[in-house]
């Protein structure tokens, strides 16, 4: 089976289910604008939000949501925010040991895709994409353009055909 009789398997298994979580020292839920915008890409793509977030670059918290995820309805998370290389940028060494497996693909293109946007400076996200708990988990830079790129050229066109995969 290709990956278009795949995709077209996957669009039976109906909206994915996804949490939003926005990882930010200066974001209050009134100035995030990624985490919105993602929820608006999700929904807009015809898959649920089931629980959004917004905790502090703490480690603790980081897990603490990731946990809530785990246990909750949702099948996707997606994170914005603490990707890059700043010293409170921790959301990829807390996530990235969480992960059973990764798709190194997802990283890759972004950065491909993000170079053609930014140029060099796209080798300074570490945005990555894998499963815990057999469920995904994507972590994206959390600028807006970060967000568009992530949720809408590489997440969306996916998502579905990557759940079904999952469940195989």
């Amino acid at each position: 089976m290709g990956v278009d009789e795949h995709r077209a398997e996957a669009k039976h298994g109906g909206p994915v289910a996804c949490m939003v979580l926005t990882v930010s020292d200066r974001r209050t839920a009134s100035t995030d604008t990624s985490g919105p915008l993602i929820q608006r890409l999700l929904s807009e793509a015809g898959h649920a939000v089931a629980d959004t977030e917004l905790v502090p670059n703490d480690p603790g918290r980081i897990r603490a949501a990731l946990r809530r995820f785990l246990h909750g309805p949702a099948q996707c998370l997606v994170v914005t925010g603490g990707t890059g290389l700043g010293r409170r940028d921790i959301t990829i060494e807390t996530i990235a040991p969480m992960l059973e497996r990764t798709l190194p693909g997802f990283g890759e293109l972004f950065r491909t895709l993000s170079y053609g946007e930014i140029g060099s400076a796209a080798m300074l996200s570490r945005a990555i994409c894998g499963t815990a708990g057999g469920k995904l988990v994507c972590c994206l830079p959390g600028s807006e353009a970060a967000v568009r790129l992530g949720v809408g050229k590489l997440l969306v066109p996916e998502l579905s055909h990557l759940i079904w995969v999952m469940r195989q």
